[in-house]
Formats: C-alpha cells, sequence, structure tokens
C-alpha cells in the first residue's frame, strides 16, 4: 500500500530513541514511505533523577507521544516497546512490530570483569528493580545501587571513576620522576587513545562509584558503544528480560490508511507474538513496572517458548518456570501460565513488592 506526500512520526529526543526512530525512518523508506520525525520532550524524560520503578505505570516515556497521535498532530510515534504500557488508549494501535533486536541484559565493568569475577562488596549500578534482584540472586555480597540517565550518561558513570584515577597517576607521573608511569605512553598520547566516550567520562562527576552497571544490549548495539566498552551478556536464563526489551513499536491511529501501510512495510509477524505473550503475562500478573518480572517469549515452530522469573526486590526469592505455548491459542494459553504462575506465589511476590 503507497501512501501519497510524508508522514510524520513522533519520536522521544534522547540520542537512543532518535537512532531507533531514524532505523524505523529508514526501513519505511525502503518501502518508498517517507517520513520526517518530530522531537518531543517526554515527562519521563523531564523527571532526571527519578528512578524507572518511582515513575510507576503512567507510560511516563510513552503517553505525550501517542496524545499528538490521537490529536491527528503527527501519523504514528516509534516506542520501546518494554516501556508501552499494556494498557493502550483504545485510538491507538501498534501498527508494527518490526524485528527485535538483542534482548538480553549485559554486564559492563571498566576492569572487564564478569559478574562472578567482582569481588564481594563491589557496587553495581542499574536503575531497573528486575535486573536489581537478578544480579542479587547470584551475588548476594554485592551493593545495588541506582543509576538513571541515558546510555551514555549512564556509561559516563560506571568508567569515570577508574579513567580519572589513571588519567591522575599519568599526570603526577609525568610531573614526578619518582614515580612510575603505568606505561610508556604520555598522558596526552593516552587521552589521544581514548574512545568519545571514555573522554565524556573524564570530566563528569560522579557521587557514587559503581564497580559495574548492567544495562539492555540493544541500547548498547543501537547507541553503537557495545564495543567501545568491556561487557558480558548476562545468560537470558538466569537474567530473564523485561517484557518487551530489544523490540521497537510504532504506534498510529487505529483505522487509517498510514497504520495499515507502517504495518505492511515493517510488522514482523514472529516478534509480534512473541512480545504479545510477554506483554498479557505482565499485564495478567499485574507486575507494571514496579516489581522485579521478567518475561522472554519466542516462536520456535507451533509453540511459544515462555520463560517467566519473578523475584523479591533482594533477589533472595525467586519463581521461574518455562513453559510451551500453542501458537494457535497462545494469548489464552499466556493468561492460563500468569494465573498458574500467580498461584505458585507469583502474586504474593509482586504485592510485596508494590507495598515496598
Amino acid at each position: 500500500m503507497s501512501i501519497q506526500g510524508t508522514i510524520e512520526l513522533a519520536t522521544r529526543g534522547s540520542d537512543l530513541a532518535l537512532r531507533q526512530a531514524t532505523q524505523i525512518q529508514s526501513r519505511l523508506s525502503d518501502h518508498r514511505i517517507e517520513a520526517d520525525l518530530r522531537h518531543v520532550t517526554t515527562q519521563g524524560d523531564r523527571i532526571e533523577d527519578a528512578l524507572i520503578q518511582d515513575l510507576g505505570k503512567t507510560g511516563a516515556f510513552v503517553r505525550e507521544l501517542d496524545r499528538l497521535v490521537m490529536d491527528e498532530s503527527v501519523d504514528g510515534a516509534v516506542h520501546s516497546m518494554k516501556d508501552v504500557p499494556t494498557e493502550e488508549p483504545k485510538e491507538i494501535v501498534i501498527a508494527a512490530v518490526p524485528a527485535r533486536g538483542a534482548v538480553g541484559d549485559v554486564l559492563v565493568s571498566p576492569d572487564g570483569d564478569t559478574l562472578n569475577g567482582l569481588p564481594s562488596g563491589a557496587v553495581v549500578g542499574t536503575s531497573s528493580l528486575r535486573r536489581g534482584a537478578q544480579v542479587q540472586s547470584r551475588r548476594p555480597d554485592l551493593t545495588i545501587e541506582p543509576l538513571r540517565g541515558n546510555v551514555d550518561t549512564r556509561l559516563e558513570k560506571a568508567l569515570a571513576p577508574t579513567l580519572q584515577d589513571e588519567h591522575e597517576a599519568r599526570l603526577e607521573a609525568e610531573e614526578n620522576e619518582d614515580v612510575a608511569p603505568p606505561d610508556s605512553q604520555s598522558a596526552e598520547e593516552w587521552f589521544d587513545s581514548l574512545a568519545e566516550i571514555e573522554r565524556a567520562a573524564l570530566g563528569r562527576e560522579v557521587e557514587t562509584e559503581y564497580d559495574a552497571i548492567v544495562l539492555a544490549k540493544a541500547g548498547l548495539v543501537r547507541s553503537r558503544l557495545l564495543d567501545a566498552v568491556p561487557t558480558h551478556d548476562l545468560p537470558v536464563e538466569t537474567h530473564v528480560p523485561a517484557a518487551g526489551q530489544g523490540a521497537l513499536a510504532v504506534a498510529a491511529h487505529e483505522g487509517t490508511e498510514v497504520a495499515e501501510a507502517i504495518h505492511t512495510a515493517l510488522d514482523h509477524p514472529p516478534t509480534r507474538v512473541a512480545t504479545t505473550t510477554e506483554r498479557i503475562v505482565l499485564e495478567a500478573l499485574g507486575a507494571g513496572c514496579v516489581a522485579p518480572l521478567g518475561v522472554h517469549a519466542t516462536l520456535q515452530g507451533d509453540v511459544v517458548q515462555t520463560n517467566v522469573q519473578v523475584l523479591s526486590q533482594d533477589g533472595s526469592e525467586e519463581l521461574t518456570e518455562r513453559r510451551a505455548l500453542n501458537v494457535e491459542s497462545y494469548a489464552e494459553d499466556a493468561r492460563g501460565f500468569a494465573a498458574d504462575l500467580a498461584d505458585r506465589g507469583a502474586a504474593e511476590l509482586i504485592e510485596e513488592a508494590k507495598r515496598t
């Protein structure tokens, strides 16, 4: 289906959001649909110091973009699927769910440590209750500290202390003959060898020194930062990702030619089935973003393999189960799976998290 003229898509103005929206723009262009991008500052962007769970289930990164779609001020909006509330306005439809990117999380450490290699008492930064609980479930001797900001900011906060210490040591060695330099490079040569993100970290003031941080791998890939920092993949079996993680969603006004055209051009049925399954489980359990819950589904032939993990906030209690859902009835089966999990203790863990 062809669209006459240029459509307009709303997007958040962060670097990652713009990269994601530009990716959608490019793919639409491949299908002869030209799109302009409108940058929007959302509530979640304005509340810079708030953590994800503190923003509640309000769709802090989504609602203002969708409102523009409902008002017909724009033709569509590009979201990270994990940010989209499970209850969308009836006027809005997820017109397309493109093929999913990297789904898991990674551990970023200046020293290249793995999760098992971090020393006891090490500080791990994350903005997510789920990630914090998963880390403490495996390493209860680690300390979790909140971490807020876009991908670049989080990386700079993690890298800053180590890089600043090394820079200071190199300068001291150049000024004092009795101090041995780390290697043969001068401070200037060392600085020139740094990646752009590392140079930015040198000038950042940080209140908390992190030994490692946990981030979504997809964000690093889309920001082209995956190779700029030392990372280790966290297994999705034990660090089950958030519902919709790694996927994008393009919202549009229901019943419009634009929605149909976007769907035809971009929708990836296996990713739609997987993320719909995840969101059904999330909604049925009533977890929102205020409880440590991961759910990951993949379409494999005639079944939807679905893995769900619910934890207490400190990771000391955990319920994890995997189930193969029939692809012909996956929505109904996902609700049944969630009901069984609720009866087995998931509901209690989620309610406890909401009270904390």
